[in-house]
């Protein structure tokens, strides 16, 4: 019989069971302590928790122990239960109760069953127990089935513990009145923890997934920046874990909970999210002179109009009595530097390499070397103001403009997240996300923010935007980059003040890109050894 001490001894044990239970996260962890404690508080030897599955047919196993038989599945084991054993089926084929099973009968008439001695009990089938003791050598004999219960009064799993143990002698007895009530304690307990961590997953699951259609949303608008909203994420926390796993140098104090890892998860998924507010034809804009469609095709033809031209001016000279052989001669020769003008310009219009100011000036030659009749009847310029502005941008295919409007997407997305409520635990999130364009020297943008004044969390999703963008094999404007010209750009980023280098350093010796590449990349090298 428990003394008056040691039931004070468990019912503190118990309320400080309840609050460690409300504070625990990860489901599987929920679920093992709860049976844990059970176990404890009860003396218990074994025991079994069940989830009920969510046809609320059956019950599932969920967390199975033995002490003395050194048995465990389920939990943080390692050991998946649900390979093991079968659901408990609470109702039969022809929907009557399945009331022979006492964890059956505990859900479905939602009562706790204290059992003495399973081999003597009437009214229940302990038939697989009895081949589990002969083919183990065990001997189960106490048997205490309770049910746990939501705010709602509906069974959301049953706990069920057996052979309690004399902490004294070492020999079973049955489970005690006391033992049933702090079980029945327990279990409403942690009934009231587990339903709100499924609560809170179920909401964490909606709002990812409202994430993940904002991605889809950009993913449909433009296939370029799809993968892209996919990928960084993966790779922000890939170089996360790296950074939280340093124990000395400038990143020694950086470390990460549970919680933190997913605050800069929902960040990193939600990092561009500003990238609906963005033009299409902007972000897609493979080639200098493309909008709805690529204008080089016009120049084309312009060209062909001007040859054209020629060949009628070298006709009219030749009937006007020009030498043939000479009118011949400087149509050929204007053909000539047509086609290499033409082939210029459509170098150019690609965008790939940075041009030179004698390049940019060419361009302005050749709207002014040729003059054409356009569709008005009027003589033009060979080159509008625009195409000659857009053929002279010196690195890729954007003009200054249309790199402003491409950078406002990140003061769109901080603007879109500075108007949530974020929850506390996810305060940091607009910071976080608005922040992966900052430059350690302070040359970024939108804030022009330096590396002090930038999270490490910031920066590391920096690193990772860029390596990216570097490597990706989706983008329209430019070819995918090897992963060690990528790495060696960011060296020279690293060393110049672009980007954090205690992070790069750590991106490089824990060989973050290489995981990265085996993942998401197709021409990735075979992982060493």
């Amino acid at each position: 019989m428990d003394s008056q001490d040691n039931l004070l001894e468990r019912f503190e044990h118990l309320n400080a069971i309840g609050a460690s239970l409300s504070s625990e996260r990860n489901i599987d962890r929920l679920l093992e302590n709860i049976l844990l404690a059970a176990k404890t508080i009860t003396h218990a030897d074994g025991g079994t928790l069940y989830r009920m599955r969510e046809d609320g047919r059956a019950l599932r196993f969920a967390i199975l122990r033995t002490d003395s038989l050194g048995i465990a599945f389920g939990g943080t084991t390692g050991q998946p239960i649900s390979a093991q054993f079968q659901d408990l089926a609470l109702y039969r084929e022809d929907g009557s109760e399945n009331s022979s099973l006492v964890a059956a009968y505990s859900a479905v008439h939602g009562a706790t069953v204290n059992i003495a001695d399973a081999y003597t009990e009437a009214g229940f089938d302990f038939s697989g127990t009895r081949r589990f003791d002969a083919s183990t050598g065990y001997r189960s004999k106490s048997f205490l089935t309770v049910p746990m219960k939501n705010h709602e009064h509906e069974i959301i799993g049953v706990l069920q513990l057996i052979n309690a143990i004399d902490p004294r002698t070492g020999a079973v007895h049955e489970f005690s009145l006391a033992d049933q009530h702090l079980a029945e304690s327990l279990a409403s307990q942690a009934a009231v923890a587990l339903t709100n961590r499924l609560l809170l997953a179920q909401l964490e699951v909606l709002f990812e997934s409202f994430i993940n259609l904002i991605n889809l949303a950009i993913d449909e608008k433009s296939p370029y920046t799809g993968g892209h909203c996919q990928r960084v994420p993966s790779l922000t926390m890939m170089l996360a874990d790296a950074a939280d796993a340093v124990l000395d140098g400038p990143l020694a104090d950086f470390s990460l909970s549970e919680q933190d890892r997913y605050e800069l998860k929902i960040a990193a998924m939600l990092h561009d999210c500003g990238k609906v507010t963005t033009p299409v034809h902007v972000v897609d804009k493979a080639t200098k002179l493309e909008a709805i469609f690529d204008r080089i095709g016009l120049i084309d033809q312009r060209f062909e109009i001007v040859r054209r031209d020629a060949e009628i001016a070298r006709w009219r000279a030749v009937a006007e009595g020009c030498d043939p052989v000479a009118a011949e001669q400087s149509f050929l020769d204007q053909s000539a530097r047509m086609d290499e003008d033409r082939a210029f310009l459509r170098r150019a219009n690609i965008g790939g390499e940075a041009m030179s100011p004698e390049e940019q000036a060419r361009v302005r030659e050749i709207s002014k070397r040729y003059s054409w009749v356009n569709p008005a009847g009027e003589r033009a310029d060979f080159l509008s103001d625009n195409e000659i502005e857009n053929l002279s941008i010196r690195a890729g295919t954007l003009t200054a403009e249309e790199r402003e409007v491409i950078n406002h997407h990140v003061v769109a997305s901080i603007r879109m997240l500075d108007s949530l409520p974020w929850p506390k635990h996810l305060r940091h999130v607009p910071e976080y996300a608005g922040g992966h364009h900052e430059r350690v020297d302070g040359k970024g943008y939108p804030k022009g923010l330096r590396g002090d004044q930038m999270s490490v969390q910031a920066r590391i999703m920096g690193i990772a935007d860029i390596f990216e963008a570097l490597t990706a094999r989706d983008r329209p404007y430019k070819p995918a980059m090897s992963v060690d010209k990528a790495m060696r750009i960011m060296e020279n980023m690293a060393a110049t003040g672009h980007i954090d280098p205690a992070l790069f350093e750590v991106f490089r010796r824990e060989k973050v890109h290489e995981r990265y590449a085996q993942q998401f990349l197709e021409d990735a090298p075979p992982p060493p050894g």
